[in-house]
């Protein structure tokens, strides 16, 4: 596939992707319209690359989307327990998910509160995409949550020409099972079209009590004219995991990696045994409908609703506690089960009016979201009050949040010139919350609001088909989220100090593509003032916990390479190479000693000063290759020149746990590789596909993320810190099968 050689060369170049195209057959006709407000043109000074449905469906089935995209430049993806199927989450220059802006068509994913997407919510999201893009650094502005590294853009909303149908059968190594079915009418001549697909994930995961069995479904239901577009789309997805979230100590991975402690206690006779519903479990309905309508030739106008569902629990089974953490008026000690609960709606309306012409493309907008969100925590049973008390009459705690905002935008791309595209973003945003309950007998009433002003302007330089340069600044802000004021609550018992954080993102890249060559490269300066950043430590439900820190930054190079000598070999690479930093740092401890082997707290704090560090779980390099062999692509004429053996490697340097560049809690530099084999067998109007997928090829025991817990010590005078690591799966594998017609 060559398509890539030709395309947006401004784009970074990753392993199959097709830059800026979508699948042969696709009607790309007006209602496309509601992506494209928040996606970057081929001619826009921002550092972006586009993945294809094609390059999506030909993925690894046990991956969810991080996964899929972990070889994107400056990319880093991984799986708490251990394989692709369950949580998953990456980070985009180091990043994180709070950090990164999703979007399904137009309409942002992240949870309001927390800023996070969680894709074990949403499984299987490739089977229903028609494309991805990637923009890195601020990107272009979008509603929701601002991006503050990254944004990523899917799209559901091509429409095919003809019908079609596919079934994909997935098993793999640790009872892995995957399914999907899709089919749909195309366009029909009366305008409808009508698309649906299922799919369903099971595993027992690598470590202990990864288990996941989520299931996604996708119905959307249309219809368009040359003017007019109705679409209506519903998205369900639903999991049912194992909690993985705790980490293992390097102890306990040196001694057994699968090791989990999630559900651990002792019973009356000093046996250890495993909470049996040690659970986490949510399902979210999306419901969006779409309205567009060509006002003029080169006027157009989109309107989406959207109205998200989300209603679920996780369950923990708490040894030898205290009954004063969860509400109880009596004191004692006990085993307990606890379940904390979320019960939120989401409602989201955009507006949108383009004009394009051939020297000028304008947009503006605005958006509208209110976010109603219940936190819900009630106590199934005690050791100590046994199973006659009705603990349907003791709630431990109830608090909800309302997060609304109001979100405008303006965005220009004129062409004074043939070589020459400048381009102008301003972006309002306006967030007013209230939060009011207790929780964990805290109480955390508090209401603030922020107004963000976003500029965003750049250059475009094309001056013949081969050489394209941008150079684009940006500014940005972004609130402080749910998990960051509630743990500051807790921790400082006063006023929330937390501030908004600010970045400046200047972009400067070059590519050059041939007919078989293309080669490109970005220099970034991500500059922070008041950034919110993980301390390290794990709030008791696996937030990060984050402090202001008055100056950072993320400066680097990204560089990419494809090169395609033969008809049958292709050969891919990228590397990033960066610094991390944050200046003038200040680290708190808290401070401890051994009373009769026992940890106790002493009270106060002892702080580590840090002229300048780097950022936990921000590698200086990473990178990747791919080489892909088609041997038979151009002398057979049969199915065999559809088969592909392809080998990709993935280099992530080393990263720290905390801001303190401690080694005893680092995650040491690794390398991973992958290797696919496929074939699709040509039948009368339809396709029988093999895919054979082997993931650390070269069996590699390693770890790729994880978090950190210090204290000081007042007797020996030194820090200690306890890690928690996520081991990756080794050696492991999947085989698919899928049908399409």
């Amino acid at each position: 596939m060559r398509g890539f050689l030709f395309a947006a060369v401004l784009h970074a170049l990753v392993p199959g992707i097709v830059q800026g195209t979508e699948p042969e057959g696709t009607v790309e006709r007006i209602d496309s319209a509601v992506v494209l407000t928040s996606r970057a043109g081929e001619s826009t000074p921002v550092t972006f690359s586009m993945v294809s449905k094609e390059e999506l469906r030909k993925a690894n089935p046990i991956n969810s989307l991080p996964m899929s995209l972990s070889l994107q430049p400056s990319v880093i993806a991984v799986n708490e327990g251990g394989t692709g199927l369950g949580y998953s989450k990456m980070s985009v220059r180091g990043s994180k998910g709070s950090q990164i802006n999703v979007t399904l068509n137009g309409v942002t994913l992240n949870d309001a509160e927390s800023q996070e997407v969680f894709w074990v919510n949403i499984p299987a999201l490739s089977a229903v995409l028609s494309s991805v893009q990637l923009q890195r650094g601020l990107g272009t502005s979008a509603s929701g949550p601002g991006a503050f590294g990254a944004s990523v853009n899917m799209s559901t909303s091509s429409v095919g020409q003809s019908p079609f149908g596919n079934v994909e059968i997935g098993y793999g190594s640790y009872d892995t099972f995957t399914a999907t079915a899709a089919a749909g009418t195309g366009l029909l001549p009366c305008g409808l079209y009508f698309n649906a697909a299922y799919s369903k994930g099971i595993t027992d995961g690598y470590i202990r009590n990864a288990y996941a069995d989520v299931q996604s479904a996708f119905a959307v239901l249309g219809w368009m004219n040359e003017k007019h577009s109705l679409r209506l789309t519903w998205l369900m997805g639903e999991q049912h995991t194992g909690i993985t979230w705790n980490g293992i100590d390097l102890v306990q991975y040196a001694k057994d990696r699968r090791f989990n402690t999630a559900g651990m206690y002792t019973d009356a006779h000093g046996n250890i045994r495993y909470y049996d519903n040690e659970t986490d479990n949510y399902m979210q309905n999306h419901l969006q409908f779409n309205y567009t309508c060509a006002l003029t030739e080169r006027l157009l106008w989109s309107n989406t609703f959207n109205w998200t569902r989300g209603d679920g629990y996780f369950e923990n089974y708490k040894p030898a506690d205290l009954s004063g953490n969860y509400g109880f008026d009596t004191d004692f000690s006990g085993d307990f089960i606890i379940r904390e609960a979320l019960l939120n709606d989401y409602f989201v309306f955009n507006s949108d009016l383009r004009y394009k012409s051939d020297a000028l493309n304008v947009s503006a907008g605005v958006n509208l979201s209110r976010y109603d969100g219940d936190h819900i925590g009630n106590v199934l049973w005690s050791d100590v009050l046994g199973d006659s008390y009705d603990y349907s009459s003791h709630r431990w705690y109830l608090n909800n949040g309302l997060k609304q905002e109001v979100n405008a935008y303006a965005r220009a791309e004129y062409v004074p010139l043939s070589w020459l595209t400048a381009y102008a973003d301003l972006q309002y945003r306006g967030i007013f919350l209230d939060m009011e309950g207790p929780e964990y007998g805290v109480s955390l009433d508090y209401s603030t609001q922020w107004h963000f002003f976003n500029p965003r302007a750049g250059l475009s330089f094309s001056w013949n088909p081969r050489n394209r340069a941008y150079f684009s600044a940006a500014a940005g802000h972004r609130e402080p989220s749910r998990s960051d004021i509630k743990a500051y609550i807790d921790r400082q018992n006063e006023d929330v100090g937390l501030k908004p954080e600010k970045m400046l993102d200047v972009e400067v890249g070059y590519s050059y593509a041939a007919e078989n060559i293309a080669v490109s490269a970005n220099l970034y300066f991500m500059e922070y003032w008041d950034m919110l950043l993980e301390t390290g430590k794990l709030s008791n439900v696996g937030y990060a916990i984050k402090d202001n820190v008055d100056r950072g930054w993320r400066r680097g190079l990204e560089v990419s390479f494809g090169w395609e000598p033969l008809q049958w070999l292709r050969a891919d690479a990228n590397v990033t190479l960066s610094l991390n930093q944050i200046k003038d740092y200040v680290f708190s401890l808290d401070k401890i000693s051994y009373v009769d082997g026992e940890m106790t707290w002493t009270g106060g704090q002892h702080q580590m000063r840090f002229g300048r560090t780097t950022m936990l779980m921000s590698p200086s390099v990473s990178g990747m290759a791919r080489l892909a062999f088609s041997p038979w692509k151009g002398i057979a004429s049969n199915s065999l020149k559809t088969t592909t053996l392809a080998v990709d490697g993935k280099l992530v340097g080393k990263q720290y746990l905390d801001n303190t560049m401690n080694d005893d809690s680092s995650v040491p530099a690794y390398f991973v590789a992958n290797l696919s084999l496929s074939h699709e067998f040509a039948l009368k109007g339809s396709s029988l596909g093999l895919g054979l997928y082997i993931s650390n090829l070269f069996n590699n025991m390693y770890y790729a993320d994880g978090w950190a817990w210090n204290v000081y010590n007042v007797d020996t005078k030194k820090t200690e810190s306890y890690p928690g690591i996520y081991p990756q799966a080794p050696l492991n594998f999947m085989f698919k099968v899928s049908y399409r017609f």
